[in-house]
């Protein structure tokens, strides 16, 4: 068994493809568990804020099998692969880390490197997994946030409710 870390993010319709993407990964993976949301401001675009989180769970599946079911998550919520790099989307579904692999596997960077210059990936990693350490700093998460210069992007925890489940408060 595998544990995951993927960053969720969308700026189209934030709530309802958040909500779906929980509910698909609640239905295809153990122990679930998320960060609270956060909304923040688009970065590398103009754009609608985004709103952000982080989930963890397990899995069986191989990195490369999990890569693609997240795809297939991502297109079925209407992304558009067509769009530039930085632009608007339905659903961001990013492996942040599998267990402690570090390097790349089959196209996919681990640890992501967004990890540690993107507030909206780090603080909600810090929130879940503050105790953790990144496998290639090996610093924990709650200290790389401690240190993250929180001038650079502006974020601030919303109030987001899955279905009768609080995720977190407006802060």
């Amino acid at each position: 068994m595998h544990e995951v870390y993927v960053s969720i993010g969308s700026n189209i319709n934030r709530k309802k493809h958040i909500c779906c993407a929980l509910d698909i990964l609640q239905k295809n993976f153990e122990n679930l568990s998320c960060s609270p949301v956060y909304e923040s401001v688009a970065v590398g675009f103009e754009g609608e804020n985004f709103y952000n989180l982080v989930v963890s769970f397990n899995t069986n599946l191989s990195l490369e099998e999990l890569a693609k079911k997240l795809s297939s998550i991502e297109d079925g919520n209407g992304r558009d692969r067509k769009k530039p790099k930085f632009s608007a989307r339905t659903l961001d579904l990013d492996i942040l880390t599998y267990d402690n692999n570090v390097g790349e596997f089959s196209g996919t960077v681990l640890p992501r490197g967004e990890i540690t210059y993107n507030a909206f990936v780090l603080k909600p990693l810090a929130d879940i997994a503050g105790s953790v350490q990144h496998p290639e700093l090996k610093k924990t998460y709650e200290q790389l946030w401690s240190q993250f210069d929180t001038s650079k992007q502006k974020l601030w925890r919303i109030e987001f409710n899955w279905h009768n489940l609080r995720l977190s408060n407006a802060e």
